[in-house]
């Protein structure tokens, strides 16, 4: 027989309900914490790997003492406030229909009023600290601050007041403001819940008490206002509102003496609401309140649009100039090209042929490798492997070959993935684990067919290369896996296919690189971080083996340097043996006094930016500052990052350095190898280039008129983007020696003319960044790109060869145009790639086919840059025009063409059937006739088809020989842009 208590089962199902609910809350938290303590200590063991962990701790204290500070000012401030208020409460309230109402809400919240008011007080100071544990740099800036040496020439307070003071006074005026406020509206609802505010019901709407609590913060929330409107002084040198960036006239005149008079209103009103503590109503507080707020609307809005209006705009330049002026000057500052050289050029073009020759013999090294058109090609040629990969834009870099130093596009042999069918997790992460080779190229030079001519090539590495690479493996590059474990006793990873040892040769990681995971607390730390089992359950990790991770160079530099913007084109090098990534780290600000803002992307962005995804693209932020402080590096193989000081004048470099100190080695430090390998770097020179294409003008009323401005062309071929910046070897006018230099041209603003050729010197030495621009005369005009390549596509005899290398489904691809100063006037150089247009199976890759020159009026075009420029300086002059069509029929009719090969009599009727076609074909699309066109383009189909058949049974048209019709459908020159 079994007994039971009435409602034991009840109860004991209502206990375990109740035990439930705090078990599952606790496991909750306790995996909150397991998750963040995971995240936080990887990321420690990561830095420490690198021997950065002062930079983690750093940043991690700062954020929690900003996180814990600013909550528990927010907390207890607000807090505070809510305990006040409760206690003034009325120990009576009127009785009333809203306090009626009320007492519902005051019976619940009562017996919760610690619990909610805890809740909402936690609430508020999470999201506080949240919001300023993100401004630790601007508070570990302040803290660390250096002067800048330099005065605004409006308030005589040094940069550095703008640039890290002000800031800092803005965050603490932001958190202030946020805790009165808030505390302000607490105190109100406080008030208002337990009677000591009402809306309805004769007589005084707030008790005394209460009265004298809001009128306390509303007195500070005023005050608060006071200080702002004065530090809001100091924040005009960075007004819009003028011509340029920059405290304007009416700023100074009418602005300035404004905000100093809102500010001692402030202080009035402020006292009078203090004041209401001993007194009743709100009668003067009210009065002062309407008196700010009626001086805000006429003394800061109204009277400076009326200065603006009736005082500056009739007579503007003369209002401005002195303000226009202080914007030149410290713009020029600012961006680091106030001692840019802007020379005439271009006056006196040589035209003697004896001295042409001459200066033809002396021009050497000409870039006609284009990094960004040749990748392909690397890909097919050196890729070795389907698993290897090389990027879609290379680099160029110098090296000492023998006794002379030449450019070189260089590129690494990265790891794309395990073969196609071998995938596995130990393939995966296990043997296929890194990159292999540095493959290099002369700049200047092919080989047989078109083909680079390699400095360093295949695998494994040749010893008798001419550049050493003792350390070919690439651990840490920019396609590296997510991550690998290498370095386990007896692990085999993929070094490199060999066909003598059985399909492999294979290594052991040996790098100082990596984070141990040997152990089963780190096993099962990184199984968590990656979400993968087999980290924790693998029995190929074997003692001794190391997890790689967080490998892409850009990303290991920006963890190591958080406060550095980093240049959107790392480049290898090979330095003692080693392979070494190269990145260039800026410095930047928004707050320089008078110097334009400008967004870093926009200022960036070219066809290779926009085309190819080897360049990272620069965030939106907002400068009008920017240096080249920090050179660094990583080792590819063992993952070492080097920060290396180059601008030893930067203030802001120097305070972070004061932050972060022994993160930064001195500039004399840098290896002198090393330092053969640093090169001027892309995005500041981008940047530069948008200053100068306005700040080249120096006077204060031609600026004002937009005399002079000029622009970045458009990249020829690649519609609607700007033309790159290029590295080539030149010798300027008046230089002795050539220079490793990076170059770009510019254009008068709205039209295509050449307006001025900027370079900078790109070689560390005395020179390095020194920036001369030659500004080429107005009239006569000279050619800019845009109608060079066209002068190129419209050139008879040029048409004629280009057409002969798009037959038979072959597409041309312009590289770079590179813009050469060359005795008095310009010379420009193409290289014309070629490629069949084959599908995706053929994998085709571009060659050089074709070398294009311009120099003048004069062009030509030649397989090799030497015999380009030996037709454009022979004695004939170059081809300054086609042959008379008389005189080219007659040739015709002999049966001979420009190459001395006898033409079959089909194959020149063919010839002067397309040229008859071609022509046609241009007439009626100039005039509409899209019938006349159609027939004319089935004409030229036919005749290249019958050129096709007889270049197969042997009887090869000349170059020279088939032009192309502009407007035709056939495979046109896609102009590219190159590195």
């Amino acid at each position: 027989m079994t007994f039971r208590t009435p409602g034991f089962g009840r109860r004991l199902g209502t206990g375990r309900t109740r035990l439930v609910l705090p078990v599952l809350v606790t496991l909750a938290v306790l995996l909150v914490a397991y998750l963040i303590f995971t995240s936080v200590y990887t990321d420690l063991l990561w830095y420490r790997s690198i021997d950065f962990s002062k930079v983690y701790t750093t940043q991690l204290w700062a954020r929690i003492l900003l996180f814990v500070g600013s909550g528990l000012l927010v907390a207890l401030v607000v807090g505070a406030n809510m305990v006040i208020a409760y206690r003034l409460r009325p120990p009576y309230r009127p009785l009333s229909v809203e306090q009626q109402g009320l007492e519902r809400y005051r019976t619940v919240v009562d017996p919760r009023r610690r619990l909610i008011t805890g809740g909402l007080l936690g609430l508020l100071g999470l999201l506080a600290g949240s919001s300023v544990a993100g401004q630790w740099p601007v508070v570990l800036a302040f803290l660390n601050r250096t002067s800048f040496g330099v005065k605004d020439p409006q308030f005589h307070r040094d940069v550095s007041f703008y640039v890290f003071t002000y800031p800092f006074v803005r965050l603490v005026l932001g958190v202030v403001f946020a805790t009165v406020v808030l505390s302000l509206l607490a105190a109100v609802a406080v008030h208002y819940l337990y009677g000591g505010l009402r809306l309805q019901g004769p007589g005084d709407k707030a008790s005394p008490p209460a009265r004298a609590h809001l009128s306390v913060l509303a007195g500070l929330f005023i005050l608060l206002k006071a200080v702002a409107y004065w530090f809001d002084r100091y924040g005009l040198v960075h007004s819009e509102r003028g011509v340029t960036t920059g405290a304007s006239f009416t700023d100074v005149n009418a602005l300035l003496p404004a905000k100093t008079i809102l500010a001692v209103i402030a202080l009035i009103c402020a006292a009078l609401f203090v004041g209401n503590i001993v007194r009743r109503g709100m009668m003067l507080p009210g009065v002062g309140f309407t008196l700010l707020v009626l001086s805000a609307i006429l003394v800061g809005g109204v009277y400076p649009l009326l200065i603006q209006q009736f005082q500056v705009r009739p007579d503007e330049l003369a209002k401005e100039r002195q303000y226009i002026q202080r914007n030149i000057e410290f713009t020029r500052k600012a961006y680091g090209v106030d001692k840019a050289q802007v020379v005439p050029y271009g006056g006196q073009a040589e035209s003697d042929p004896d001295k042409l020759k001459q200066a033809k013999d002396e021009l050497k090294g000409v870039r006609l490798l284009d990094p960004a058109v040749v990748g392909p090609t690397f890909q097919q040629l050196q890729r070795v492997r389907p698993f290897y990969r090389f990027p879609d834009s290379l680099d160029v870099d110098r090296y000492k070959i023998g006794d002379q130093t030449v450019a070189a596009v260089v590129a690494l042999r990265e790891l794309s993935s395990a073969p196609a069918g071998q995938r596995s997790w130990v393939n995966d992460r296990m043997v296929y684990t890194h990159g292999y080779g540095f493959v290099s190229a002369y700049g200047d030079r092919f080989a047989q067919g078109g083909m680079p001519e390699f400095l360093t090539k295949d695998m494994p590495v040749n010893a008798a290369s001419q550049i050493k690479v003792e350390r070919p493996e690439i651990y840490f590059g920019e396609y590296s896996p997510l991550y690998s474990v290498v370095g386990g006793r007896g692990q085999q990873e993929l070094n490199y296919p060999d066909n003598s040892q059985d399909g492999q040769a294979s290594t052991t990681y040996a790098g100082r690189g990596g984070v141990p995971i040997d152990s089963l607390f780190h096993k099962l730390l990184y199984a968590t971080k990656f979400q993968e089992k087999n980290l924790l359950l693998s029995g190929g990790i074997k003692d001794g083996a190391k997890i790689l991770y967080n490998r892409n160079p850009r990303e290991m530099v920006q963890r190591a340097a958080p406060w550095l913007t980093l240049d959107g084109d790392p480049y290898p090098a090979v330095v003692n043996g080693r392979i070494i990534w190269i990145l260039d780290g800026y410095t930047t600000s928004n707050n320089y006094p008078y110097s334009e803002r400008m967004s870093l992307g926009d200022a960036t962005r070219d066809t290779i930016t926009d085309t190819r995804s080897a360049v990272a693209r620069q965030a939106n932020d907002q400068v009008n500052y920017m240096r080249n402080s920090i050179k660094a590096t990583v080792d590819a193989y063992d993952g070492t990052v080097t920060l290396y000081q180059w601008d030893t004048q930067d203030p802001v470099a120097k305070t972070w350095m004061k932050v972060f100190k022994g993160t930064v080695k001195p500039r004399g430090s840098i290896p002198a190898e090393l330092e053969s390998h640093f090169r001027y770097p892309l995005d500041l020179f981008k940047v530069q280039r948008q200053v100068l294409a306005k700040y080249h003008v120096t006077d204060p009323a031609a600026f004002y008129n937009a005399e002079g401005f000029w622009e970045v062309p458009e990249d020829p071929g690649a519609k609607g983007r700007r033309q790159p910046p290029y590295y080539q070897s030149l010798r300027m006018p008046g230089g002795g020696t050539e220079e490793f230099a990076l170059t770009t041209v510019f254009n008068p603003r709205g039209t295509p003319n050449l307006a001025a050729f900027m370079s900078v010197n790109s070689e560390p030495g005395a020179d390095y960044g020194k920036i001369t621009i030659l500004q080429t005369p107005r009239t006569p005009p000279s050619q800019g790109p845009g109608q060079v390549q066209n002068s190129f596509e419209t050139d008879q005899q040029v048409k004629q060869i280009l057409t002969q290398l798009r037959l038979a489904n072959t597409r041309t691809i312009a590289g770079n145009l590179l813009t050469i100063p060359f005795a008095g006037g310009m010379l420009y150089v193409e290289p014309m790639y070629a490629m069949a247009a084959g599908g995706e199976e053929q994998q085709p890759y571009p060659l050089l086919q074709l070398v294009l020159v311009r120099y003048g009026d004069r062009i030509a075009s030649a397989n090799t840059l030497q015999e380009a420029l030996d037709k454009l300086f022979g004695d004939s002059g170059g081809s300054t025009a086609p042959p008379s069509d008389q005189g080219d029929r007659k040739q015709r009719e002999d049966g001979k063409q420009q190459g001395d090969v006898q033409l079959s009599a089909e194959a020149q009727r063919a010839i002067d059937e397309l040229r008859d076609a071609v022509a046609d074909f241009d007439k009626a699309q100039r005039n509409g006739d899209f019938a006349g066109m159609g027939e004319a383009y089935k004409r030229i189909q036919a005749a290249q088809r019958t050129l096709s058949e007889q270049a197969s049974a042997g009887s090869r048209p000349s170059s020279g020989s088939s032009p192309s019709p502009s407007g035709s459908p056939s495979p046109s020159a896609s102009p590219s842009a190159g590195g």
